[in-house]
């Protein structure tokens, strides 16, 4: 079943253009991946220090060797260091797959 990730990078203040470059330097590697169906990055229109990057996978196993890569491990060290927060990354499926909640 496929996969959506939705990762969140709040930089530390001064350090937004580094969390960009590192947004940027990944995408490649990781969209060369074959089980990587799509991946884009984004950066706010309110905050400027707030980024996030949306990937689709083929499913669970694709996303798992993902996060194994040289490339993604490097770039998690890496962004790590960039940012206020823990690393906030998701693993979701459409809503639609889910069925609907009986009323309370």
């Amino acid at each position: 079943m496929e996969l959506f990730i939705f990762a969140r990078f709040h930089a530390r203040e001064g350090r937004e253009d580094a969390v960009a470059a590192a947004i940027r330097d990944v995408g490649g590697p990781t969209r060369a991946e074959p089980g990587c169906l799509s991946i884009a990055a984004y950066r706010s229109t309110v905050d400027q220090r707030l980024f996030y990057i949306h990937s689709r996978w083929t499913d669970e196993a694709a996303f798992e060797l993902h996060a194994k890569l040289p490339h993604t491990v490097r770039f998690l060290e890496r962004v790590q260091a960039l940012i206020d927060h823990p690393l906030d990354v998701n693993r979701t499926l459409p809503l639609d797959n889910y069925p609907a909640s009986a009323p309370a």
